[in-house]
């Protein structure tokens, strides 16, 4: 087993999510009974049994792990336009699931499923190397000092993404919070095997659709800052 195969340990289990519900409409709740038992999947805790991602899609392609898909509207337009490869989005919002399972079903898309539950405790059951890409686009800043240790972007759990990159693989994150992008950049910056594709900030790339998020920040006169890193093919 080589260094950048290696199983971080797990540390103290600390949520980086509020479990989140909410009301759904009619539209929404009719795709979750319909859609649900074929799209998705439920992450048990602890984790359960490996995930098999060929099985999952009934294929092989490079996959992307979609970490906080919110309404899915962004999940749903990037998968439409990259057929070849597989989404796999992870989400806590019941009704943000429920919206992106009926895009699904409205566009005919085939190669998206959908996980609620913990993205770390999912990403312990697939396979090392097993994903082209990790899509982290403006979780939650947990902006309090006490509650930094439950970001998602911070060494450990870093560690533990960049384990199931392929080589070659990419990690893109996207945060209107001007104060987590530093804290993110020097997390990933000192992770030993993740190299920055640009030289600081990454230009906004065309295939990541604007949130409502992102929406929201450009509204409120806050800067958007990507970060792309990528685990070297060699």
């Amino acid at each position: 087993m080589t260094s950048t195969d290696h199983e971080p340990a797990a540390p103290p289990r600390i949520r980086t999510f509020h479990p989140r519900r909410g009301r759904m409409t009619s539209r929404q709740l009719d795709a979750l009974e319909r859609l649900w038992p074929t799209y998705g999947l439920t992450v048990p805790e602890p984790p359960g049994v490996p995930i098999d991602p060929a099985e999952l899609f009934g294929r092989r392609a490079p996959l992307v792990l979609e970490i906080g898909s919110g309404m899915g509207d962004a999940t749903a337009a990037m998968a439409a336009d990259d057929p070849d490869r597989d989404y796999l989005a992870v989400e806590v919002h019941t009704p943000g699931i429920a919206n992106l399972l009926d895009l699904v079903g409205r566009q005919g898309l085939t190669n998206v499923r959908i996980a609620e539950g913990d993205a770390l405790e999912l990403v312990r059951m697939l396979p090392a190397g097993s994903l082209d890409a990790v899509h982290v686009f403006f979780p939650d800043p947990w902006p309090k000092t006490r509650h930094h240790k439950r970001r998602l972007i911070q060494p450990t759990h870093v560690a533990l993404l960049r384990s199931r990159l392929t080589p070659g693989g990419t990690l893109h994150c996207a945060t209107d919070w001007a104060e987590y992008a530093e804290s993110m950049r020097r997390t990933l910056t000192d992770d030993p095997e993740l190299v920055n594709a640009h030289p600081g900030w990454a230009p906004r790339p065309a295939h990541r659709p604007v949130t409502k998020f992102e929406r929201r920040a450009r509204t409120a006169g806050r800067e958007i800052f990507d970060l792309v890193y990528h685990r070297p093919a060699t």
